[in-house]
């Protein structure tokens, strides 16, 4: 499900490290989170590597929320994330 051939952008980690904190406040495993998503747990220890281009969907975002018992907007980190180096807006 890689997107392009790059680590994620600083934002897309931001996020992750968001879904990653809920998940491990709520003793969630990396496989339990595979189950809900109908992937493998490898896929989402790649989500949650930096130097992974694999990232989370909005839809799989979604069921997320649900499964972490929280709202998608939590995992939209508080404040302004720098810029990728080589990002332009």
């Amino acid at each position: 499900m890689a997107k392009k051939d790059t680590p994620k952008s600083n934002i897309e980690f931001e996020i992750v490290k968001l879904v990653k904190s809920r998940r491990d406040e709520l003793g969630i495993t990396q496989t339990k989170i595979s189950e809900f998503l109908k992937v493998t747990r490898g896929y989402i220890g790649q989500i949650e590597m930096k130097s992974s281009a694999s990232m989370y969907s909005f839809d799989q975002l979604k069921v997320l929320a649900t499964v972490l018992k929280c709202s998608m907007k939590d995992f939209m980190p508080e404040k302004q994330v720098e810029k990728s180096r080589g990002e332009e807006y």
